[in-house]
């Protein structure tokens, strides 16, 4: 338990940590964050499959394929319909930073929303995985997929602070605003774990839902995101270091 929960406050930091170099470079180049988004998505994807969806199956019994199959379509569809009610990164990220009046201002604090609500799920999955099993194999590999996560956190804490300042939001709400986001995924990764520690009857589902929502985001937000400012050949790579990291590292700890 203390190792989920020091995991949860590091997956949470992840953002506030983002937001702090936010802080310090407020001018950080598309190509340097699109890089460090795509090698996360690259050990996302792996994690993804290799840390959920495989386990998910193997748990999953005879009827395993179907409850795989079905869990991965639940989470994308939970996150889709949560993109119908508050769209993310990739829809907002382009708000116009140089205006400073009400519309600039709540459409801000749209994007800062979006991306606490998404941070739910992301920590629901890193929970999750914890609840797989108690081997060092098991616990390493979720350990691996929090660790995709809290990478893909940084950037999405870096690129909040810039628009918040130029909207004449005070640093210290900023920061505040930041703080909250990261929050969301702590609460998330400790729902996530304990759900599945008092329903172990749960897990394939459980297991393959968190898959289908990081399989979702990968695919919604972080490739179109990371694609969008001419650097998809360098982006590209990053994402298939990132998978290989995570490969080899499972093979590793196997």
């Amino acid at each position: 338990m203390e190792l989920v929960l020091l995991t949860a406050l590091g997956v949470g930091a992840s953002t506030v940590f983002g937001a702090a170099i936010g802080f310090i470079f407020k001018k950080i180049s598309h190509r340097f964050s699109d890089i460090v988004l795509s090698f996360a998505a690259g050990v996302m994807l792996a994690a993804a499959v290799l840390g959920l969806i495989i386990p998910s199956l193997e748990y999953g019994g005879e009827y395993g394929i179907l409850i795989t199959v079905g869990g991965i379509f639940a989470g994308a569809v939970c996150l889709n319909l949560v993109d119908k009610l508050v769209p993310h990164l990739h829809k907002l990220a382009g708000t116009d930073t140089e205006s400073h009046n009400n519309a600039n201002l709540n459409r801000i604090l749209l994007f800062i929303t979006a991306i606490a609500i998404h941070n739910l799920p992301e920590g629901i999955a890193a929970g999750v995985s914890f609840g797989a099993g108690d081997s060092p194999e098991a616990t390493a590999q979720a350990l691996v997929i929090a660790g995709g996560i809290a990478l893909q956190n940084i950037p999405e804490g870096m690129v909040i602070i810039s628009p918040m300042l130029s909207a004449g939001i005070k640093p210290g709400k900023t920061f505040a605003f930041a703080a909250m986001t990261g929050l969301i995924e702590v609460i998330g990764t400790l729902v996530g774990y304990f759900a599945v520690s008092v329903a172990t009857v749960i897990l394939p589902f459980a297991l393959a839902f968190a898959g289908g929502t990081m399989l979702y985001v990968i695919s919604d937000e972080m490739i179109p995101e990371t694609h969008a400012h001419g650097s998809e050949r360098g982006a590209t790579y990053a994402l298939l270091v990132g998978f290989c990291v995570m490969l080899v590292t499972d093979v590793l700890l196997g």
